[in-house]
């Protein structure tokens, strides 16, 4: 089980004054330093936290994988393409939201998503798709040309009724379509571990608990912390 580290709510305090404290990339080495196989950063539209020169130095700085988090637009895609993080996440976004709302709609941009996967392999970057866990999202993601797949567990940390059962079925699923299956949004010490135990879930992508427990304990206990309940 590989544990990815968001570092986005760093940049949100940085950005919140206007200066360069705190700094995400000495979020990103102790993450590192503490545990974390990958950092994972969303470079949004409207840059209201990570920057473009922070995925830069990402790259140039931090000796683990970079995720790098972004919309299925054109901007983004000769980004990345340019950049060459090790693995692209492609997420569905709205300037309105606070935090991602839902997954991805593979079904209905399935041929505008297509090419733009297409481009993102060609230039040697693993493309995962952050979607709902649904069958027929699952199965056009395998189309769309997809290598992985992140489950998006938000509605299961708000409690919703059977979403652990249909999570369960999505990983399977995944697995059976060929991708590789990761989860994330909304995890907790508290709901982390069934989400864990599922077999067929290699890597969860953490961020908004970790960030917000290190305010009171540090964030290398909190990754300690959190690695070993995912071993657990």
């Amino acid at each position: 089980m590989r544990l990815g580290v968001n570092i986005d709510h760093v940049a949100t305090v940085r950005n919140a004054r206007g200066g360069v404290h705190p700094d995400p990339i000495r979020a990103a080495h102790l993450a590192v330093a503490a545990g974390a196989d990958g950092i994972t950063a969303h470079l949004r539209e409207d840059r209201r936290h990570i920057r473009d020169e922070d995925i830069a130095r990402l790259l140039n700085e931090i000796d683990a994988p970079l995720n790098l988090e972004m919309a299925a637009t054109d901007e983004m895609v000769g980004l990345a393409c340019s950049l060459r993080p090790h693995a692209c996440c492609i997420v569905p976004e709205k300037r309105t939201e606070i935090t991602t709302e839902g997954g991805l709609d593979v079904v209905t941009q399935l041929a505008s998503l297509t090419p733009k996967i297409a481009a993102l392999k060609a230039a040697n970057i693993r493309v995962s798709l952050f979607i709902a866990p649904d069958p027929a999202q699952l199965k056009a993601a395998a189309q769309a040309g997809a290598q992985v797949v992140e489950l998006h567990t938000g509605a299961y940390a708000e409690g919703a009724e059977n979403e652990l059962a249909r999570l369960a079925v999505a990983a399977a699923q995944t697995t059976a379509l060929g991708l590789e299956c990761h989860a994330g949004h909304g995890l907790t010490y508290d709901n982390v571990a069934p989400i864990a135990a599922l077999p067929q879930v290699k890597e969860l992508n953490i961020g908004h608990f970790l960030i917000g427990e290190a305010i009171f304990v540090g964030l290398h206990e909190v990754i300690v912390e959190m690695r070993r309940r995912l071993l657990r």
